[in-house]
């Protein structure tokens, strides 16, 4: 199918909101991990998103090339193209931003859907995340207040971070005070102040519960999801509206248990990161197909190898595929397989 329309978007979160599951949001950084999530999406039956950082950006655009904005680009135009023979609907999002790289990464983008939409054609990326949690709050909230007029005008959604998720992504890293890693209710109030509830534009906040990127086993990160929804019902009684008001997003999730997730989604969590996990599915099995081709692999002892075993298409079909199972297992964690509005 083709990217989603921002219509068919806001219909995707909202059935997810209404129904009770979460879409997985895949960070790639090649054509061939975007593949392996389409692959893994179609195998599941689930529509779902898909999002580059500045990091997976410049991949993109070539390891040698600092040229993030045209790496993003790139990788949406080569989506737009081969999404069309997947039987799912995928959207496109650009994943943490932090403020040094907006004039770089995400404004450039924004001018490009911009141009698209003034042409009469729908924005290139469907949403885009400001991450202002190495700021103060207020000027977090105020940066967020500047960026959401104008992806209102595209008919975008902008992903914000209230709250601080410890580790490490792309170079992007926190280690502040405990603390830190919870959100408050008068942080989300402060949100709601600044952005609305969707009359000025609609967005998705990342609400921090104790978050941690990176690699965890079960048990080393400390979540605490009744918070988003301790959140949620204190926005809903101030404000009067419906429950779970906010469109949260779950990120660090590696080492989170079946059930922490499961509670967080009950809490209005509607996207959910995945990277650690499918970035280790891709490699480790790589690694296994060169352990267990290593006479093909390599002219060992003046030997001349397997061309057919050394063809980076076939060890990249097999890294594709066992990404496209993790993926698989993402959409069945989420609640999201089977549920595709192209169905």
């Amino acid at each position: 199918m083709p990217i989603a329309t921002p219509e068919q978007y806001a219909e995707m979160l909202d059935t997810a909101k209404a129904k009770g599951f979460a879409f997985p949001a895949f960070n790639v950084s090649s054509s061939q991990t975007l593949n392996a999530v389409l692959q893994g999406l179609t195998e599941a039956g689930s529509d779902g998103i898909i999002q580059v950082t500045t990091g997976g950006a410049d991949y993109f655009a070539g390891h040698t090339v600092k040229a993030r904005a045209t790496g993003a680009l790139a990788f949406a135009r080569f989506a737009h193209e081969v999404a069309k023979s997947y039987p799912v609907t995928v959207a496109l999002h650009t994943d943490h931003c932090p403020k040094p790289a907006l004039a770089d990464f995400v404004f450039p983008l924004l001018e490009a859907s911009e141009e698209a939409v003034k042409a009469g054609g729908n924005p290139i990326f469907q949403s885009h995340m400001w991450d202002g949690s190495a700021v103060p709050l207020d000027e977090n909230l105020e940066i967020a207040k500047e960026i959401l007029p104008r992806m209102k005008a595209i008919n975008a959604i902008l992903e914000v971070e209230i709250g601080v998720v410890g580790g490490e992504e792309d170079g992007v890293k926190h280690e502040g005070s405990n603390e830190a890693l919870y959100t408050t209710l008068e942080d989300a109030i402060s949100t709601v102040e600044a952005l609305g509830l969707g009359e000025q534009g609609r967005y998705m906040a990342a609400l921090t519960f104790g978050n941690v990127h990176g690699v965890y086993a079960p048990g080393n990160v400390k979540l605490r999801p009744a918070l988003l929804k301790e959140i949620q019902d204190g926005l809903a009684a101030k404000y009067g509206t419906g429950p779970k008001p906010l469109d949260l997003v779950f990120h660090g999730g590696s080492g989170s248990t079946d059930a922490e997730i499961a509670e967080a989604v009950a809490n209005g969590v509607v996207k959910m990161n995945i990277d650690t996990d499918t970035q280790y599915a891709f490699t480790r099995s790589i690694a296994g197909y060169m352990f267990q081709n290593y006479d093909g692999v390599l002219k060992v002892d003046g030997g001349v190898g397997n061309k057919k075993q050394y063809d980076p298409r076939a060890w990249g079909k097999v890294a594709e595929s066992a990404m496209a199972v993790r993926v698989g297992e993402s959409t069945r964690q989420l609640g999201s397989a089977g549920q595709s509005i192209s169905a």
